[in-house]
């Protein structure tokens, strides 16, 4: 089952509503408005050379600073910022942008160095962008400044103006090597396209009003991923309990099945066609098992599969046409995806391949970092795989590859993913862990059956 199927990009509308609202083609013009060109006459306006895109023609393009004053905030010395909450609070960007510790003033400063709710201020330097303050009385740093405005801009719709980036920031805007800030100049001599003040709260109030819908749209498909999540566990639960399809007293029971899959493997291993996978076993795994129909049997990962191995433990030398080369951010959603993979030369290839050999209707797992992920490989593509990938063969006699990966993605498997995950930062699913991994075998014509049932409950819940 898919997760998150809807196809929403808030970002990408929010900049598409702000890029149309700046051409003004966000709301009706209404040619009772006083035109722009009213205002850059009776108020000491500049006009802008630069003209970006096309505007309406009772629009006018002029100097943002000539319209707007941009005053920077205190310069505090370490030792002027103090902790006691008492006093005036300091507003510094990271306050804005992360959960920054706050600190405190007890100097007496000019008004022009506080702000208060409502007043519109941009940050300038590391994290970018404009807010209408709420917070309260308080001072604010000298990397962000309070934005004065003349009678003619109306504040909201210079601060959606402002939150688009694109508007403000272009490839030669930014100064600093380490770290990056839009210096006044470049900010007051922004073209900035002024429309009637009456269309400006015009266009402000749509914007808000289409930002308020969008937020809506995010929370409704955040709760449908959620809900389809949710939804897709439960199934698969129930299937790996024996209750999502019924049984067939007619079917060779598991653990007949489960001795064919250990012979079979047995004689590859006696060929040399494979090695003996090494399983790990782990406390408190009893405790999982639960009752499972009487011809089904429990055993583990490793006895279901004859090689598990996983890919090239150093990373090797990338060209730029090749052998594609996967890790795990190719394959974490599920899927493989060959769209941004590196390559490889056929010579790294065919040393690789050696120990590691991916095959239509193997299951790749991943190991590192994003652990329990599957994906079936159902191309007959050469590839190769990085240490962070493991790699999953099994007989398909007995072993359906859909069964193997729906129960892979069930709660049994993932909670002992999540239990076995060794390391802290780069966490790793080790090979032993992932086969001693204690999952619940049916028959081989029960798996198909409730793969079959899986995929008729997958498209009602997609």
């Amino acid at each position: 089952m898919k997760t998150n199927t809807l196809d929403f990009d808030a970002q990408a509308l929010r900049e598409r509503i702000l890029d149309l609202a700046m051409r003004g083609k966000l709301v009706p013009q209404d040619p009772n408005d006083e035109p722009a060109s009213t205002l850059l006459k009776s108020c000491d306006l500049k006009s802008a050379n630069e003209q970006p895109h096309v505007i309406p023609r009772s629009w006018e393009w002029i100097v943002l600073g000539s319209a707007v004053k941009f005053i920077n905030g205190r310069a505090y010395k370490k030792a002027e910022l103090l902790e006691d909450k008492s006093l005036t609070p300091v507003l510094r960007v990271g306050n804005l942008f992360t959960n920054s510790s706050w600190y405190y003033s007890d100097l007496q400063l000019d008004l022009d160095k506080y702000i208060d709710n409502g007043d519109l201020i941009y940050a300038w330097s590391a994290s970018f962008g404009p807010r209408i303050w709420d917070g309260g009385h308080v001072i604010y740093h000298y990397h962000i400044w309070k934005l004065v405005l003349d009678q003619v801009v109306d504040k909201n719709y210079l601060y959606y103006f402002l939150l688009d980036k694109r508007n403000v920031i272009g490839e030669t805007d930014l100064h600093g090597s380490t770290m990056k800030h839009i210096t006044k100049t470049n900010m007051e001599h922004l073209s900035f396209p002024l429309p009637p003040l009456i269309e400006q709260q015009r266009i402000a109030a749509k914007i808000a009003q289409l930002f308020a819908l969008l937020r809506k749209v995010e929370t409704s498909t955040r709760q449908y991923a959620a809900l389809q999540t949710l939804l897709k566990s439960k199934v698969l639960d129930l299937a790996m309990r024996g209750k999502l399809v019924k049984q067939d007293p007619n079917d060779e029971s598991a653990s007949v099945l489960l001795e064919k899959i250990k012979a079979d493997t047995a004689t590859r291993i006696a060929n040399k066609q494979t090695k003996k996978i090494r399983m790990e076993k782990h406390s408190g795994e009893e405790n999982l098992k639960y009752k499972i129909p009487d011809n089904w049997t429990w055993t583990r990962l490793g006895y279901l599969i004859y090689k598990l191995s996983d890919g090239a433990h150093r990373t090797p030398k990338y060209i730029s046409e090749g052998i594609p080369f996967l890790s795990v951010k190719d394959m974490s959603k599920g899927k493989i995806e060959f769209e941004n993979c590196k390559y490889i030369s056929k010579e790294d290839h065919a040393r690789l391949y050696e120990r590691c050999n991916p095959e239509k209707g193997d299951i790749l797992l991943s190991k590192v970092g994003t652990t329990g992920v599957p994906a079936l490989v159902e191309t007959e593509k050469k590839f190769d795989l990085f240490v962070s990938i493991a790699l999953l063969k099994f007989n398909h006699t007995y072993v359906d590859q859909n069964y193997l990966k729906y129960l892979i993605e069930s709660p049994i498997v993932q909670i002992q993913a999540e239990r076995n995950t060794r390391g802290v930062g780069n966490k790793n699913w080790v090979l032993r862990d992932i086969a001693g991994t204690v999952v619940p075998l049916p028959p081989i014509s029960e798996q198909k059956r409730i793969v079959s049932k899986i995929k008729q409950l997958s498209r009602y819940c997609d």
